[in-house]
């Protein structure tokens, strides 16, 4: 969706909180008292005095494809939006300025994660947000680490124990859980648990969920740079191991916003851990076997980024209608005709192709383009100390060739805030754009394993 060429409407954002009206500083409510048009979610219209005269329109649902309608409507007319807490911290303000000719006035309140902060003593810059309004709430898992803090906003009163299930699952079952309700309001409270214990009974939908993490001692240990255990994936063999896996990575380099392409996903870690470096990075990894494409998504989900998009064929066919890639991984299907062609017709200028192998047909192909069109050709080749009787030796893994290449020209420019990190999420995040947690509602690579792999072939987020 694209920005009306009409004129800019007269559009001013306010935040309001759980204290409502009694919270609101001076320019605040003057522009409400002045506005024409009221409009937000119904939660956020009733707790404005009737001195707030301007017509009041409940946000339709589905929210985003309204608004150039709505706003049309009322040209001419000063509009007010009403907006939970900070109206850019997953609020509606970042959909307005993606959608005006030029963004809106915003008139900031204290977001719900301000508020959790002030009240648990904790340090903003030292927690992580994650949202889970009108997303999965598997995306909480790619940020757990022992000893960090995280500030979950919820989609509404179950988000509690959901979040409580999803740490006990992932190992993190002794992590302590502060649910926050009605923040800054009369009717504040906050309860409190581990979730290995939480039992609690569903309570107020517009609650954020802090947690302080801990991990049990037997459970396994992710870090937060490529190279996770192989052990963390489900697989049938068809893997990228671990130390191979984290030269690949190191070798695609990926930055936030970033589009990836991993063709032969067989387990799909190497999209995975792409995905982990930033939550901004996206990824689509292509694999011609039904059962292995279903175990991506799996893996997927358990790692914490239930966004990776999985497709099931068999390239390079199936690459045709993908998204213009910023780096293509092959970890399978090299000699498939067309292949490599396709992946690099596909890539723009400074996009980078990193491909593995461990046959010498595929090893001979990437020599050939290595001489064509130059990057790096590397060997890769790890040992693993294993018993010899009663003492230790080397066991070799087969050695990998891995080719790594930035094509030729200037890269085009990095795609928008908003465009890149939008892709799947959009829809789901403007669900909650109109009034937060408790209006969602209404608002709306090579698989070194001693065979080659072939798989290749194949907004208000705030309270």
């Amino acid at each position: 969706m694209t920005p009306s060429p009409t004129a800019q409407p007269d559009v001013t954002v306010v935040g309001i909180g759980a204290d409502g009206w009694s919270g609101l500083a001076g320019p605040s409510r003057r522009v409400l008292r002045e506005a024409d048009v009221l409009i937000g979610g119904a939660r956020q219209l009733a707790l404005l005095p009737a001195e707030c005269a301007g017509e009041r329109v409940t946000w339709p649902s589905p929210l985003r494809p309204a608004i150039p309608g709505l706003l049309a409507a009322h040209a001419g007319r000063r509009i007010v939006v009403l907006a939970s807490g900070d109206p850019f911290h997953y609020g509606i303000a970042r959909t307005l300025t993606e959608l005006l000719p030029t963004p809106p006035r915003v008139l900031p309140h204290p977001s719900s994660v301000s508020y959790a902060c002030a009240r648990l003593g904790w340090a903003l810059e030292e927690c992580e947000v994650v949202s889970v309004v009108g997303r999965p709430a598997a995306r909480i898992a790619a940020a757990l680490h022992h000893g960090r803090r995280l500030l979950v906003l919820g989609a509404g009163a179950d988000t509690p124990a959901e979040v409580a299930g999803l740490l006990r699952d992932r190992g993190f079952g002794a992590s302590r859980m502060w649910v926050l309700e009605q923040l800054g309001g009369e009717r504040e409270h906050v309860r409190e648990g581990t979730a290995l214990s939480w039992s609690q009974p569903p309570g107020d939908p517009l609650s954020i969920v802090a947690v302080a993490c801990l991990s049990d001692p037997d459970g396994l240990r992710l870090g937060a740079v490529p190279g996770l255990p192989d052990a963390a994936y489900e697989h049938d063999g068809q893997l990228t191991k671990r130390y191979v896996r984290a030269a690949t990575l190191a070798a695609l380099a990926p930055a936030p916003g970033e589009l990836l392409w991993d063709v032969g996903g067989g387990a799909g870690s190497v999209a995975v851990e792409w995905l982990r470096t930033h939550p901004a990075c996206r990824a689509v990894t292509v694999e011609r076997d039904a059962e292995r494409a279903s175990r991506i998504a799996r893996n997927a989900e358990r790692l914490g980024v239930p966004q990776l998009r999985v497709v099931t064929g068999t390239a390079p066919g199936a690459l045709v209608d993908l998204p213009t890639p910023d780096a293509v991984f092959i970890g399978g299907g090299l000699t498939a005709p067309g292949m490599l062609d396709a992946c690099w017709e596909a890539l723009p200028p400074g996009g980078r192709l990193v491909a593995n192998t461990v046959t010498l047909e595929s090893e001979a192909l990437l020599a050939d383009w290595y001489r064509r069109y130059g990057g790096e050709l590397v060997r890769l080749a790890v040992a693993h100390g294993t018993p010899v009787g009663h003492f230790t030796g080397w066991r070799q893994a087969m050695p990998v060739t891995q080719w790594a290449v930035c094509k030729p020209g200037a890269p085009v420019a990095a795609a928008s805030v908003g465009a890149a990190s939008r892709d799947g999420e959009a829809a789901g995040r403007d669900a909650g754009n109109a009034g937060g947690a408790g209006d969602a509602g209404n608002a709306a690579g090579a698989d070194n394993t001693g065979t080659a792999r072939n798989s290749g072939n194949a907004v208000g987020d705030e309270q």
